[in-house]
């Protein structure tokens, strides 16, 4: 079988984004943006963060805690972020880049169920966690770890520092750490800093690990995303400043209105980060789609999702910045709704020029589960995309002149030098697909795409090898996680 591993380690997208949007009419949603962060302001909850943007010369306004900002501010903050990212690993071959056509995949973040085909839907666990940290470390189109489950059975006031360490010890890619106040942050920073055996001036020289700022639409900002952004800023670490917005709920019900009040609870964020520290590295977010006008649940994957996606890309590149979009469905379990779902949000994410990927693998039930078989059928997706990005050749050799005269009229290329020559990396080679005939599949006990990804999930963890680790960090790491546990650990900021 021929390996990909290589390209799909580092992706680059080829292909020119795709617009929904004039722009004049892009001018016109960041200029109405502006003036509502002006006009209206931002309702911040964070003390520390409000006294942050007062001196930078915002109105704060403590009795009604709404931070207006002058357009000037804005724009003088946002001429400081770094257009182009680079995350650094462990394994300098790891390394992620961000901007610049360059695409990562990350897992689906945060969801407190999990589920399989045997087991049901369920509270997610450690073990569950670490299941799941294995297997992206097992398919290289996934880039970066996220927080694939919450494990339901760790305290919350460690469960962070175990979380961390799990994806310290089972995977070389990019980390992801949770901003749920000052304490937890810190602990996670300084894990980072002994896995990577560097001083605490190294590890602010430059990005180690990301996390993802969510506003509380519309127009506010809570005290853990706050912090968090005051947190990763000094650090240098990445904020990705992510709006989620869902129109007809807690966004206009237009498109351009959900874009562009997503994009003033952005621009506020962005604008947090570089008054803390010119520079910090951030990533413009977005995670804007529908609610289902009959019930109002969330509705992924729709063609307003497409659009939303296309048009927020749109608005990263107004600033310059990289831009962050998700794999999202609202399906209940790994069925063909799942699927097609899934392959809308990328499509839109994707081909609307996105660097950075949330929730690319396993991502269900409108974020609520992560499921396994979910995971490998959109890796599957993820490697097609992959595929895609491969560049075609049109060389002589590739135009095949010469087997085409082999053949001749009425014959057939699949014995001829050209083919024998290519035939075994010609084509993507599948995960998931079964591409036999109707008769030989259904000797074969006639599996479904979902039935055969259960079986590759549970063999994919019965095949995983550990990257390998420094005994002195690893003793490190666990003594400082033993230390922090017996002192209380941090409890979460609400």
């Amino acid at each position: 079988m021929f390996d990909r591993t290589r390209p799909y380690r580092h992706l680059r997208n080829p292909f020119t984004p795709l617009k929904v949007f004039s722009d004049d009419q892009v001018a016109a949603m960041h200029d109405a943006a502006l003036g509502m962060l002006e006009n209206q302001g931002m309702k911040v909850l964070s003390a520390d963060a409000r006294e942050i943007y007062r001196r930078a010369g915002a109105q704060v306004d403590e009795s009604t805690l709404l931070v207006r900002l002058d357009r000037d501010l804005v724009a003088a903050s946002l001429a400081t972020a770094p257009r182009q990212i680079t995350l650094h690993a462990v394994d300098p071959d790891r390394h992620v880049p961000l901007a610049d056509g360059h695409v990562a995949f990350a897992p689906t973040a945060g969801p407190p169920n999990i589920m399989d085909s045997i087991g049901g839907r369920r509270a997610g666990t450690l073990e569950d966690l670490r299941n799941l940290i294995k297997l992206c470390q097992s398919f290289e189109v996934i880039h970066v770890l996220g927080g694939a489950t919450e494990p339901q059975d760790v305290p919350v006031h460690v469960r962070h520092m175990e979380y961390l360490r799990a994806q310290l010890m089972l995977s070389d890619k990019i980390p992801h750490i949770y901003s749920r106040g000052h304490g937890q942050v810190a602990d996670g920073f300084e894990m980072l800093r002994l896995a990577h055996g560097i001083s605490t001036e190294e590890f602010r020289s430059r990005p180690y690990a990301y996390t993802v700022i969510n506003t509380n639409s519309p127009l506010q900002l809570d005290i853990p995303m706050a912090d968090g952004i005051i947190d990763f800023a000094a650090a240098g670490q990445v904020s990705i400043i992510t709006p989620f917005t869902l129109a007809g709920a807690m966004a206009p019900v237009t498109i351009a209105g959900a874009l562009t009040l997503a994009h003033a609870e952005a621009l506020a964020g962005l604008a947090l980060a570089q008054i803390v520290r010119p520079g910090a590295p951030v990533v413009y977010g977005s995670f804007t789609s529908n609610v289902d006008m009959k019930s109002g649940s969330p509705a992924f994957g729709t063609p307003e999702y497409v659009k939303a996606a296309f048009g927020a890309g749109q608005m990263a590149r107004h600033l310059g910045l990289p831009w962050r979009s998700s794999n999202a469905t609202a399906s209940n379990c790994p069925d063909a709704q799942s699927v097609y779902e899934s392959q809308m949000s990328l499509w839109g994410a994707l081909l609307g020029g996105c660097n950075f990927i949330l929730h690319a693998a396993g991502w269900l039930e409108s974020g609520l589960t992560t499921s396994y078989e979910k995971f490998i059928l959109d890796i599957e997706m993820l490697q097609m995309f992959a595929e895609v990005f491969q560049p075609v050749g049109a060389s002589a050799a590739d135009l095949a002149v010469d087997a085409v005269a082999e053949v001749g009229a009425g014959g057939h290329f699949f014995g001829c030098a050209h083919t024998m020559a290519r035939y075994r990396s010609a084509f993507y080679s599948p995960l998931v697909s079964d591409w036999r005939n109707f008769g030989t599949w259904e000797e074969d006990g006639a599996k479904t795409a979902t039935e055969r990804a259960s079986t590759i999930w549970r063999d994919t963890l019965n095949r995983y090898t550990p990257p390998p680790r420094d005994p002195a960090i690893v003793e490190a790491l666990d003594a400082f996680v033993v230390r922090r546990i017996e002192a209380g650990g941090s409890p979460p900021v609400s």
